[in-house]
């Protein structure tokens, strides 16, 4: 499984303007949950810190394999969003990694984490 991690800064010069782009973003990525092959996982957060180097909100996806990403990149519906939002994102960052498959937890490591061992 790959995870594809994004985080953007996006524009607005008052606190509405950014929460009103802070949340097109949200709303239209959400909008590709269940439109593209391989995507197992969609979850998008805007930043509640207000840290002045936060970035405003996140996207964080799971994709079935690197090929699976890789359609994602050129998929019809996912241009789309990036075109929609191109004038509003200030600056954008990336992480893609592998994530491995969790394993089973035994009863007796569940018992032992509830125990406080």
């Amino acid at each position: 499984m790959i995870r594809h991690i994004v985080m953007w800064r996006v524009s607005g010069e008052t606190p509405e303007e950014n929460l009103a782009s802070r949340q097109l973003v949200k709303h239209s990525f959400e909008g590709l949950r269940g439109r593209i092959p391989g995507m197992i996982h969609l979850e998008v957060g805007m930043d509640s810190s207000a840290a002045d180097y936060a970035c405003d909100v996140v996207l964080v996806s799971d994709f079935e394999s690197q090929h699976a990403l890789d359609a994602y990149a050129s998929h019809p519906e996912h241009l789309r969003v990036r075109q929609h939002l191109t004038d509003i994102r200030t600056a954008r960052f990336q992480v893609d990694y592998a994530v491995e498959p969790l394993t089973p937890v035994s009863q007796s490591t569940v018992e032992l984490i509830n125990a406080g061992i």
